[in-house]
Order: structure tokens, then C-alpha cells, then sequence
């Protein structure tokens, strides 16, 4: 590709090769490889200010004082948490043992428990201890020969008290003429009275059959009757005495068990109360005792026992025997300081906890004090919690229970999923005291929104620990930035770099901040050209990464990413989109804008134009006539009109239609990046000024013709130099930036080659003046004492302008009025 070199224009705004870049001298690192380094600590690097933030929210344990980290996404803010967590970890007491037993007064409502760290399991396994022993030992006891003795004395006394009593009735029954008979019906034998008929037993309603047939006689038929009747009362109330006496045999029989086994009880109770001093323990063992006492069938062996009512049912049983388990929910056995927890799922149950429901073989659910499940919350107690704002919100009621949980201080367990159908039988198990300070990590946008949108957020949330994106550049930060590239080389077995790579992945951090004397904190991204430069050594199966490396891993990762912005050069080389490049034109002229496509932004040249006319619509805005552009542009475009105002309205009225718009432009337009440019259109419209269309401008304007900075002036100045480079390089090609922006210049090695040869260029201005001048050749003109510009200046031609078309609008009358 040839060039040519060509006049680039007024000396004074060119900008030399040097102030298109920063370049870090590799002779600021005493190390000629990263493998040189021995004694290299991970820092924190440009973070003081966060730092403080967390320091203050960590070691403050008052209400309220949660953190809410925030800043961009890649700046290490989790490293730096987890770091600053590391040393408040080993400080403080380990948190207390959290267990939940069976509440035997009210079943729904588990009771919770505290044991000092390590303790919980003890009494766990003391109550299985307990329970175990007790499972032998009152089998035993109602097997031992006391028991049964003291068993039998009871049944035989209420027996013989029973025998006495029937015994009684048949004698009267006999001197009735009557005596029971064993009648089976069905399963069961029972006693009915029959009479005697010449000393044999005659069933009542045989008897009835015989005086009909004239073989009874119906007199002595009738004093049966009546006899039976009486008989029958005595039988029945016999009958009820029989059973009051089974029911106090039977009382008698558990309160005699109970009497015997109460003191084999109350011995495993007092022996596990005596190992602990735990609050509401006494309470629970004396109702464990008593619930024992009263259900010692539970333990029985044997099916046949008088004193039973009915044998229990197996599911019955289990159930019984899973009252007296213990539920440690949490246990800090293995807890040396403050536990700190990383919630990645912070589902309702993964945070708070949940009561688990099992179904049974009848299809029903069920659940109790053992199927409680302890959630982050509670397993964070005591220290410190660390959650993802964006995995926070997202969950189904998450966010509300978390504030009501911090407002209060309390975790309440229960059964929630948003998404099921079953509701069934639940618990309410008692809420959970909790000291746990709570770190959320997300970014600025979502920091804000909660900050306004809700009121409780500032209440709970009182920390904010705010990442910068960038930090000073100074030898310090410059050691940490190969720190950090020794680590990570080391880390995953990259080859080292050397001190010129150690400088080009500098450059890129200043590039990544913005501006001159900043380095990024993107740690992400540098993390990322280090790799990818390791990777693209070893491809060359070099033993060092070299900065020529790391410019292939950047160039490489442009290539991956840019398809759209090469898509677009090619639109415009093959003439769909309309843009000089060379030669001159009036009232026309090349803008450029950054388009950002989320993973890439480029720049990207436009086309403006300006026309003027004789009228009084004033400066009319095509893009927003047609609501295409912002109220950031159209900020812009009301500027413009106070700058002619202020420069050729001071004597005479401002009289003129004009027209600006973004040629091509189908898509959304803001900001004012572009009023330089619409400026220079307006005024060579006005002044019949030709432009030089291979010169790009950028920059906004004020009033007073100041040219102001703007962003990605890089991305503008690279895009443009592409767009030429693919037509062809001509020597009179370059892009006009703000003076303000030297600051921020880390263009491409490419490009700095390109205008050191005097193939591309690029002016700085400081004014509407002195980008006039580099894009026309003409001065601008000054005002001289009578206040009138100099005819031949750009001023001076368009006010000359200005005069005749206000002159000849008046020839008219009305005209065209300003568009609203």
C-alpha cells in the first residue's frame, strides 16, 4: 500500500508521535523476568477506600452495620472480601451449637436449644445413650421377678374380687332357677342366662315356642320372665363392676410400672442435665421424663400385658421414639473462630432453612423436629455471611425475609417453596437468635436502585464499600501489577514474563483506566491478557512471554470480537454508506461515534451535513424532528445556537433557516460528542468554506466556542485510522480531538508508527477557532475594534452571510417559523 505525504495542517495543534501513547520504561523493574521474583505479596491493589469500608463494617457488630460491596464486575471484589474475611476469621469465639428437640407440651412448635461449640453432639449422643439404655433396661425391669409379682398380686386380688362376685350371681341365679350358659357368637364366648327346665337348660324363646304349642304353661312362663328380667339388670350391672375393675387393675398396673421405671428415668435424665448448663434444658428433661413415665407401653416387648390398652401400631412406635432424638442443626465442632459462609445458591432454603415433609404409605405427609434443616443464616451465626446481589433478588421472597430476618435479628425455619402445590402438615420451630453480619456483593446500578427504591435498605445495609475502577500509577502499584503477573504465571504454570511484557500488560492497564497516571482495576481483564499471552508463548514454545506476545493477545482478542465493526468498514468501502475520505466539501464533514456492542466498542465515522438558508426557522434539528436522538443532543444542537448568538447576533438579529442532521443514521442518536462537528458543518455552510473531508473531528462544544473532552477518544481515533487504512493511507488523513483529551491518548502501536511516518495525524484544539483552521486553512478571524471581523476570515464571511439573508428575509415578510 503506498502513501504519500501531504501538508498536515497548522504545527501547532499536530500532536508528535510521543503524545499519542504512554509508554512504561521496562527500566522502572529491577527484575529482568517475573520468575526473578521472590519475595512478591499479593496486595490490594488501588482499594483504600473500600478497604476502610469493610474494616469499619466487619469489626462493627452493631445493628445495622452490614456491607454492601460494590463496583464494576472483574474489579476483585470477592478477592478482596475474601481476604479481608481471612483475618477476621481467626478472631472471636466460635459461635454455640444449635439443636431443636420435640416439644411435648406443643408438638407444633420445636424447641430450640444452645450449646457452647462442640457440645451439641455430646448431648446428642448422651440422649441416644439414654435413650438406648432405656430400650434394655425397662424391657428387663418388667421381666424382672419383682415386677411380676407385684404384676400378678394386683391381677390375682381384682381376679378373685371378680371371681367372688360372679360367683355370688350364679348362686342366685341357680335359687332363681336360672344358670349362665357359655354362648359362642362369632369370635367371641359370652355368658348368657338361660333357664332350667326340669334340670335342663331351655333357651327363652325355646320356652316361648312351647306355650304356644300348649306345652308350657303360660303362668309359670310369665314368673320367668319377670325373674329373667331382674336377673338380667343384676348381670349387666355385674358386668359394668367387672370392667370398672379391669380399668383399675389396669391403672394400677402402669402406675406400678410407672413407680418402678420413674427412678430409671429420672437416673438418664439427671445424668445428662448434670453435664451441661444450657438454658431450658431442665425444662425439657423433666417433660422428657414425664413423657416417658407416661408411655412406657412404648417399651414393652411383650403383646399380652393386662396394663395395655392396645399394642402399639409400628409407625405409632417410630414416631413415639423419634421425640426423644435430638436435631443438631448446627454444629460448630469443627469451628476454630467466626464461621464465615459463601451462599452461591441463596434459594429461601439454602438461606433460612427448612422443615422437610415425608410422605407416607397411606399418601400422607408428615414431618417433625428432625427433619428441621439449617440454613446459611444459621450456619453463619456468630460470624459473617457473603451473598450475590443479583443471585439475591432473583430468588422467589428472598430479599423480603432478609430484611425481616436482619430487622429483627431472628431466623424463622419454615416450610416455603414458591413453586410447590403441596402445603400439608408443617412446624413452627422456634425462632433463632442471630448476630451474623451479612456482605453482599453487587454493582453500582444495583446498589442505587435499592438505595432508592427501598427504604428499608439504608436502615439494614448502613456499610457501602465502593471500588474504584482505577488507582494511581506510581512504582508501588506498578510492583503489584508484577505481583499479580507472578502469581497468576506461577498459579497455573504459565511461562514467566519479562520485564518489557511486564510493561506492555502496564500499558493496557493504563489504556483499561482512561487516563494517563491511572492504572485500572479491572483485574479480570489483566488477568485474561495474561493468560492469553502465556498461551500464545507457549504456541511458540518460548521459555519467556514477551510484550511481542502480549500485543498478539491483544490483537487477537480484537479479532475475536470485531466481526460487527469489520462488517461496517466494508459497508462503507463498497459505497453503501456515504463518506469522503480526501478532497473538500462545504457545509459537510466526518463525526465519529463509539458504538459499543456489550464485549467490543469501536469507533464508528458518520457523515454530518449543514445546510443554510434565507429564513426564520432558526437551527433545525432533523434527528430530533424525527424523535431519533436524546435530550443530551439535543443539548448540544441548543448550544450551537447560543454560540452564533454570542459571535454574529450582538448587533443586529440572527435571521436564518438551517438544517443539521447524521447522514444515513437509522438508529438512536445522544450525546454531544458530535456539536463540534455540526458546528463546523454550520459555519461552513454559512461562510461557503470548503472542508477537508480526510480530517474526522470530535469533541463538544459550549457557548463560548470552548472545545470540551470526551469519551473513547481512543476507540474514535483507532476506528477512523482502520477505515483509512483499508481505503488507503494518503498523508492527509487524521482525526481532531479536544486538547483536554491528551490525558487519555493510549493509542494503538500501529497507529503511532502510521503518524511518526506522516501517513496518518492527529490535532489537538482548544477552540472552535483553532479547529477551524486545521480543517479549512483559513483563520477564524478576530473581532477588531468596531467589532467586525475581517472579511476574508470564516467569521467575517459568514456574518457576512448572516447580513444578507436577514436583509433579504425582510423583503418577504414572515417567513417560515421555528419548528417545535
Amino acid at each position: 500500500m503506498s502513501a504519500k505525504k501531504s501538508d498536515p495542517g497548522p504545527s501547532s495543534s499536530l500532536l508528535e508521535p510521543g503524545q499519542l501513547r504512554w509508554q512504561c520504561d521496562p527500566a522502572r523493574f529491577s527484575f529482568e523476568r517475573t520468575s526473578d521474583l521472590e519475595d512478591c505479596p499479593i496486595r490490594i491493589i488501588g482499594q483504600p477506600r473500600a478497604l476502610e469500608a469493610l474494616e469499619l463494617g466487619l469489626s462493627n457488630r452493631s445493628e445495622g452495620y452490614n456491607i454492601f460491596v460494590c463496583g464494576q464486575v472483574g474489579s476483585g471484589r470477592s478477592t478482596v472480601v475474601r481476604r479481608t474475611l481471612q483475618g477476621q476469621e481467626a478472631g472471636g469465639d466460635p459461635p454455640p451449637d444449635i439443636v431443636f428437640v420435640h416439644n411435648f407440651e406443643d408438638p407444633d412448635r420445636p424447641c430450640r436449644m444452645n450449646f457452647p461449640r462442640g457440645q451439641g453432639r455430646r448431648f446428642r449422643a448422651l440422649m441416644q445413650e439414654a435413650r438406648d439404655s432405656l430400650a434394655k433396661d425397662l424391657p428387663r425391669l418388667f421381666e424382672s421377678d419383682e415386677f411380676r409379682q407385684r404384676r400378678a398380686q394386683l391381677v390375682e386380688a381384682t381376679s378373685a374380687e371378680q371371681k367372688a362376685s360372679m360367683k355370688e350371681f350364679e348362686k342366685r341365679a341357680q335359687e332363681a332357677g336360672f344358670t349362665l350358659a357359655q354362648v359362642q357368637m362369632g369370635p367371641f364366648v359370652r355368658s348368657q342366662l338361660v333357664p332350667l327346665v326340669a334340670g335342663n337348660p331351655v333357651d327363652m324363646d325355646q320356652l316361648e315356642t312351647l306355650v304356644e304349642q300348649g306345652q308350657f304353661k303360660p303362668d309359670e312362663f310369665e314368673q320367668l320372665q319377670e325373674t329373667f328380667g331382674v336377673l338380667k339388670n343384676e348381670m349387666e350391672s355385674l358386668s359394668k363392676q367387672v370392667r370398672d375393675l379391669d380399668r383399675v387393675l389396669r391403672r394400677a398396673l402402669r402406675a406400678m410400672a410407672r413407680d418402678l421405671a420413674l427412678p430409671l428415668v429420672e437416673e438418664a435424665a439427671n445424668e445428662i442435665r448434670e453435664s451441661f448448663d444450657v438454658e431450658n434444658l431442665d425444662g425439657y428433661l423433666d417433660s422428657l421424663v414425664e413423657e416417658v413415665a407416661d408411655n412406657l407401653d412404648m417399651f414393652r416387648e411383650d403383646d399380652d400385658s393386662p396394663e395395655a390398652e392396645a399394642q402399639p401400631d409400628p409407625r405409632a412406635r417410630k414416631a413415639q421414639v423419634n421425640r426423644y432424638s435430638v436435631n443438631l442443626v448446627v454444629d460448630n465442632y469443627q469451628t476454630k473462630g467466626r464461621p464465615v459462609i459463601w451462599e452461591k445458591t441463596p434459594s429461601y432454603r439454602n438461606l433460612f432453612g427448612t422443615v422437610d415433609k415425608k410422605r407416607t404409605e397411606m399418601g400422607e405427609w408428615e414431618t417433625d423436629h428432625t427433619r428441621i434443616k439449617a440454613g446459611s443464616l444459621l450456619r453463619a451465626n456468630g460470624g459473617f455471611l457473603v451473598l450475590d446481589a443479583m443471585d439475591l433478588l432473583v430468588e422467589p421472597g428472598v430479599w423480603a425475609a432478609l430484611k425481616r430476618t436482619l430487622r429483627h435479628r431472628q431466623v424463622e425455619i419454615q416450610s416455603f417453596d414458591p413453586i410447590s402445590l403441596v402445603s400439608g402438615v408443617s412446624l413452627a420451630p422456634e425462632p433463632v437468635p442471630i448476630d451474623v453480619k451479612v456482605v453482599v456483593i453487587g454493582t453500582d446500578h444495583i446498589y442505587h436502585l435499592l438505595y432508592r427504591m427501598d427504604e428499608d435498605f439504608k436502615k439494614i445495609f448502613k456499610i457501602k464499600a465502593e471500588f474504584a475502577r482505577e488507582t494511581p500509577l506510581n512504582d508501588d502499584e506498578l510492583m503489584n501489577y508484577a505481583c499479580l503477573i507472578h502469581k497468576r504465571t506461577t498459579d497455573e504454570d504459565l511461562p514467566p514474563f519479562d520485564k518489557f511484557a511486564v510493561a506492555a500488560v502496564v500499558e493496557h492497564g493504563v489504556r483499561l483506566s482512561g487516563r494517563h497516571g491511572k492504572l485500572t482495576t479491572r483485574f479480570s481483564a489483566i488477568t485474561d491478557l495474561i493468560r492469553e499471552a502465556g498461551y500464545w508463548a507457549q504456541k511458540d514454545d518460548a521459555d519467556t512471554v514477551g510484550q511481542e506476545h502480549v500485543r498478539e493477545a491483544l490483537r487477537r482478542r480484537t479479532y475475536r470480537f470485531d466481526l460487527t465493526e469489520e462488517v461496517m468498514r466494508e459497508r462503507i468501502a463498497e459505497g453503501l454508506v456515504l463518506l469522503d475520505l480526501q478532497g473538500e466539501k462545504i457545509g459537510q464533514v466526518n463525526g465519529l461515534a463509539v458504538l459499543d456492542i456489550g464485549d467490543h466498542a469501536f469507533g464508528q465515522p458518520t457523515r454530518i451535513t449543514a445546510t443554510t438558508a434565507m429564513g426564520r426557522a432558526g437551527i433545525i434539528d432533523i434527528d430530533r424532528e424525527a424523535q431519533m436522538s436524546g435530550s443530551i443532543h439535543t443539548k448540544g444542537v441548543l448550544i450551537l445556537g447560543g454560540f452564533l448568538r454570542a459571535r454574529f447576533a450582538q448587533s443586529s438579529p440572527l435571521t436564518l433557516t438551517a438544517s443539521l442532521t447524521f447522514e444515513q443514521s437509522y438508529g438512536a442518536i445522544d450525546g454531544d460528542s458530535a456539536s463540534c462537528a455540526e458546528l463546523y458543518a454550520l459555519l461552513s455552510s454559512l461562510a461557503r468554506v470548503p472542508i477537508r473531508q480526510g480530517i474526522a473531528v470530535t469533541g463538544s462544544v459550549n457557548q463560548v466556542g470552548e472545545v470540551q473532552p470526551i469519551g473513547g477518544v481512543n476507540e474514535k481515533i483507532e476506528g477512523y485510522f482502520d477505515l483509512c487504512k483499508l481505503h488507503g493511507l494518503n498523508g492527509e488523513q487524521g482525526v481532531m480531538i479536544p486538547t483536554r483529551n491528551l490525558q487519555h491518548l493510549m493509542l494503538r502501536k500501529d497507529v503511532v508508527e502510521e503518524v511518526q511516518s506522516g501517513h496518518f495525524h492527529v490535532w489537538a484544539v482548544s477552540t472552535i477557532e483553532e479547529g477551524l483552521e486545521v480543517l479549512t486553512g483559513l483563520t477564524a478571524g478576530c473581532p477588531g475594534s468596531n467589532g467586525a471581523y475581517p472579511l476574508d476570515s470564516i467569521f467575517g464571511r459568514a456574518n457576512t452571510r448572516l447580513a444578507q439573508l436577514a436583509e433579504e428575509v425582510t423583503k418577504f415578510g414572515p417567513a417560515d417559523t421555528p419548528l417545535r
